[in-house]
């Protein structure tokens, strides 16, 4: 066994206590990491990050382990935010949570873990890996909705290979009854929402203040204006609440979706059902692609996917498409949002993702990909 320690990512909530607390109980030599990673508006009243590091340091004490403190407020403007505005500015709905873990957690943690003589990283998430035939395989977690891979997908070998998530096996349930049974002092201390690391705020205030809104007018696919939207950038595909138009439009009271973006007429359109037709697609374009073991599939792929966090995994093909990567779904999807990640599966392996670039249509779809059934 070696005398380096793992370097735990303690963000001060009861996942990543009980995941230092199992390293410990392993007999492994542990070090806390508390990191500090957004630090804009501290002067506003929205100093999470204080409560956070004062249950970092308890959990440390309690546990008997060292705590260090470091900044990559830096790095996370350059590397997550300023692409998180980008992605807005351009009518897009982006996941920071997964560019904040292959950039900060698995990479800017990672790098400082090495320089401090760490012999890898360890965090809270609920995850697995298995490590098989060389490499290093990401699967789903024993807790299908805790399940966390959806947002670890675009890790790479080296990354992984020097990470370990000690709540793989563990249901959200048993964590808790594990904090409790140790006496950890956040035992019940609620889970954190919001933004990576930016946390729980009013979004569209917090947006504003780092991009100008633009209000434009809502309308149907027909072109009959039904409303005013506040800025595109503040709507995603899919979308019910918020929108400001009640019913009394066409046939019936049906409530109003988001169904696409005009970024040209600075328009929104909305539809009326849950299931209208512009809110369900076949197939969608991707862009970006990564895959966890380095090597992209030489021809069509038949695995499952899901293009948002929590979704029940879909049956679909991967194709490969002249410049990109086509998938076509067995079932139409729902509110396919550009921006968002498509993520992949097979036998509980999660093989890597791509951004969404557009929803296709069965017109739109490449010529030849609706050959690729099985």
């Amino acid at each position: 066994m070696s005398d380096s320690p793992v370097h735990v990512g303690l963000s001060g909530g009861v996942d990543s206590a009980v995941a230092a607390l199992r390293l410990r109980e392993a007999g492994l030599p542990v070090v806390g990491v508390f990191m500090k990673n957004w630090e804009e508006d501290d002067q506003d009243g929205h100093c999470a990050a204080a409560e956070d590091l004062a249950s970092a340091r308890a959990v440390a004490d309690h546990l008997d382990i060292p705590l260090r403190t470091v900044n990559f407020s830096a790095e996370y403007w350059d590397r997550v935010f300023e692409h998180f505005l980008s992605e807005y500015r351009a009518g897009r709905t982006p996941n920071p949570d997964i560019l904040c873990n292959s950039e900060i957690k698995f990479r800017a943690f990672l790098d400082f873990a090495r320089a401090q003589g760490a012999s890898g990283i360890a965090t809270g998430h609920y995850a697995r890996i298995e490590r098989r035939d060389g490499r290093c395989h990401l699967m789903l977690s024993a807790d299908p909705e805790k399940d966390q891979t959806y947002f670890l997908h675009r890790l790479d070998q080296d990354q992984l290979a020097a990470s370990r998530f000690p709540l793989g096996d563990l249901t959200k349930a048993e964590v808790r009854r594990l904090a409790a049974s140790a006496g950890l002092p956040n035992a019940e201390r609620r889970d954190s929402t919001g933004i990576c690391f930016i946390g729980e705020r009013r979004f569209r205030e917090f947006l504003a203040r780092y991009l100008p809104a633009s209000p434009g007018e809502m309308v149907t696919p027909e072109g009959e204006v039904v409303g005013e939207h506040q800025g595109l950038m503040f709507y995603t595909i899919g979308q019910r609440q918020g929108l400001g138009i009640g019913g009394g439009h066409g046939s019936d009271n049906r409530p109003w979706y988001v169904a696409a973006k005009d970024l040209e007429r600075n328009r929104l359109i909305v539809v009326q059902g849950g299931d209208h037709p512009l809110l369900h697609h076949p197939a969608l374009a991707l862009a970006d692609l990564h895959w966890i073991g380095g090597r992209p599939p030489t021809g069509p792929l038949r695995c499952q996917a899901r293009i948002r966090h929590r979704q029940p995994l879909q049956a679909c093909v991967l194709i490969p498409s002249g410049h990109g990567w086509t998938v076509r779904f067995d079932r139409p999807q729902r509110a396919v949002a550009p921006g968002q990640s498509a993520v992949f599966y097979r036998d509980g392996e999660c093989l890597g993702g791509g951004v969404i670039a557009r929803a296709l249509t069965a017109a739109t779809l490449p010529a030849g990909s609706m050959a690729h059934g099985t």
